[in-house]
């Protein structure tokens, strides 16, 4: 099944305990960011980013004692899209309860080398996230499947990875 829309958001509002993305992509291409990114990279001024509906929905779920969060693999050099993300959205997320983690593997074998984009709600279902090379979505499709493979795809990203902060801080794990 496809989602999008109501369907797509309402997996977000009802989460139970968590939801968790692992992302692979060096760049996401969202219509919405198209202009403010295109000034990042131009090197001009951007507007501020401080809330969004997202950060309100994320420090309020903290608050009920849920969590949301998110693995991004990289590898150095960033891309400019990693840069702007970082910059622009990541350390606002973390602020408001998003637990940011970065598994950096410029250096080392990837051990998620296979596995695509998804999202994990409540360890119980999984969205995978469809993209063209280029960071463009296709799509959001629930899996049929068992769950368990991308419990353990999380549990390694989790244990491989380093918290956003520690991350931009030189903290890299090698």
């Amino acid at each position: 099944m496809l989602l999008d829309g109501d369907e797509w958001r309402r997996r977000f509002a009802e989460i139970e305990r968590e939801a968790w993305r692992l992302e692979t992509l060096p760049q996401y291409l969202v219509a919405q960011e198209a202009e403010e990114f295109a000034a990042f990279r131009e090197g001009r001024p951007t507007t501020p980013y401080t809330t969004s509906a997202y950060t309100e929905r994320v420090s309020r779920q903290r608050a009920e004692g849920k969590r949301n969060g998110r693995v991004h693999i990289v590898t150095q050099p960033l891309s400019d899209y990693l840069r702007f993300e970082f910059a622009r959205y990541y350390q606002v997320h973390s602020r408001a309860g998003d637990d940011i983690r970065i598994l950096d593997v410029t250096n080392r074998a990837n051990p998620l080398e296979k596995v695509q984009d998804f999202w994990l709600f409540d360890r119980a279902e999984v969205v995978l996230m469809n993209y063209e090379a280029d960071g463009r979505q296709i799509s959001r499709e629930v899996f049929e499947g068992k769950v368990s493979p991308f419990i353990e795809y999380q549990r390694i990203a989790i244990a491989e990875s380093v918290p956003f902060e520690e991350y931009v801080n030189g903290g890299l794990r090698a």
